[in-house]
């Protein structure tokens, strides 16, 4: 089930909100409903992986309570990472394991082919940062395997996070209350980010996808090449920041409060900024649980780039089981470390170089998406071939998109900004300003939904992660 689909806005939701409010008091009950409805959430679409996540949490459960009684045992630790490093392999990792073994060696093993399970990389980093954090003493052990399993299983950050460290919201399971004044804010997070999502990500991923079905046919022109770069670099933050949004606006509605995964990152004037302000939580997670265990930046040279290489060979495998994702996050790695050896770009009170830092950032960054976005490696070298100036010939595609899409490209600019939020801080406040912005998230509802009611093209991205 999807946050942007008329089910959940419609049925499901409101629902689960009647039945948390209007039909239940006490917090155990609450919890209980929330847990019901999120694996209900997560079998809508199959329905047979909701007992691969009630073995993830009855497991990593059990893990807690051996860790209780035998406190800083490293020997359960790494049993519990294995058993959760090994469903994420099983699922994500065997077929592309074995598929590069056969080709490598020349070898004929089979497997089967297996489904990914929705959001399965999301949901075994929040049961792992759990595990590790009680064997580390920074959470309190949870004895109520509902309450944890609340905490694995929540609908709104289930599928694409953020993800949620226990430490960060174990009090919240436990009490938390929701006054009115949360409550709109939440839904109006939650609007922001399906407004992100339906009107402005759904629409750049058409121009999006056809440039790279034209680069994997080896048909691209420069001018499409760009045009589709550009367009994926938007629909993906917007479709992954307008996610968040939803996600954190819905936790907000129960009273939860989640940390912000994205800063504005395309207003970042190096690449080690652009990945402090963007997937925040996933940042985080490795920094705490990979970057610090290997020493992080306090080491020597040498190990430092082990390390960083090491975070982003990870990164990029995280994402996917395919080249280009190794190959973006080792490029990752190396811009990264070049950038901790030289302390470049240093900081700078000049408004003019750092704008063309920024740039350069950006550039970067676009050309990355490609690797991310492009239907293998192949397809990716083509598309960033024509972006050179080695495209096909210009053909009337490419006049007809940008024509189409221009107006798209300043919106998706503008929002990528905080300059309407600082526009709207200025206003002065008063009734005809709340009656204003309330219109105003009422519009971008309507709009909204009516592009889901008219069957409007609506991938997601991040869904399979």
């Amino acid at each position: 089930m999807l946050f942007s689909s008329t089910v959940f806005i419609f049925i499901f939701l409101p629902a689960v909100l009647i039945g948390y409010y209007l039909l239940l008091r006490g917090m155990k009950a609450r919890n209980a409903l929330l847990l019901a409805a999120s694996l209900l959430f997560y079998a809508w679409g199959e329905p047979v992986y909701v007992l691969l996540m009630l073995l993830s949490i009855a497991v990593n459960y059990a893990f807690g309570r051996l860790l209780e009684r035998r406190a800083h045992s490293r020997a359960l630790l790494c049993a519990a990472v294995i058993f959760n490093l090994g469903l994420l392999f099983h699922f994500k990792y065997l077929n592309f394991t074995v598929d590069n073994l056969n080709a490598l060696f020349g070898l004929h093993l089979s497997v089967p082919a297996l489904a990914l399970p929705i959001g399965i990389s999301f949901f075994t980093f929040q049961a792992m940062s759990y595990v590790i954090d009680v064997y580390r003493g920074t959470a309190p052990v949870q004895r109520n395997v509902l309450s944890l399993g609340l905490y694995i299983s929540f609908f709104p950050q289930l599928i694409a996070g953020p993800i949620v460290r226990y430490n960060s919201i174990a009090a919240q399971i436990e009490e938390r209350r929701v006054t009115p004044e949360d409550f709109q804010a939440g839904v109006c997070r939650f609007v922001e980010g399906f407004a992100k999502k339906i009107i402005l990500a759904n629409n750049l991923s058409l121009a999006a996808e056809k440039a790279f079905a034209l680069a994997g046919a080896g048909e691209i022109s420069t001018a499409m090449a760009w045009l589709g770069s550009l367009a994926y670099t938007f629909q993906i933050y917007f479709d992954f920041s307008g996610y968040s949004d939803m996600a954190i606006g819905l936790g907000r509605m129960f009273g939860f409060r989640f940390e912000e995964n994205f800063r504005y990152p395309y207003l970042s004037r190096s690449v080690s900024e652009f990945w402090n302000r963007w997937h925040i939580s996933l940042g985080h997670w490795f920094r705490d649980y990979v970057y610090f265990p290997l020493g992080g930046s306090r080491v020597d040279k040498g190990k430092l780039l082990r390390n960083l290489f090491v975070v982003w060979l990870l990164t990029g495998v995280w994402h996917g089981a395919a080249w280009q994702f190794i190959v973006w996050g080792l490029g990752y790695g190396l811009i990264i470390s070049l950038e901790k050896l030289t302390g470049f770009p240093r900081s700078c009170r000049s408004n003019i170089l750092s704008a063309a830092y920024a740039l350069c950032t950006f550039l970067i960054v676009n050309a990355g998406w490609v690797l991310f976005g492009a239907q293998d490696l192949p397809a990716a070298l083509v598309q960033l071939r024509a972006m050179l100036g080695f495209g096909a010939a210009p053909d009337l595609t490419a006049a007809f998109y940008w024509q189409e899409y221009w107006p798209l490209f300043l919106a998706a600019a503008f929002f990528s900004t905080p300059l309407l939020r600082r526009l709207l801080a200025r206003l002065r406040p008063g009734t005809a300003l709340e009656i204003g912005r309330a219109l105003l998230y009422m519009l971008l509802f309507v709009i909204s939904v009516s592009y889901l009611a008219m069957g409007a093209h609506n991938p997601f991205i991040y869904f399979t992660f």
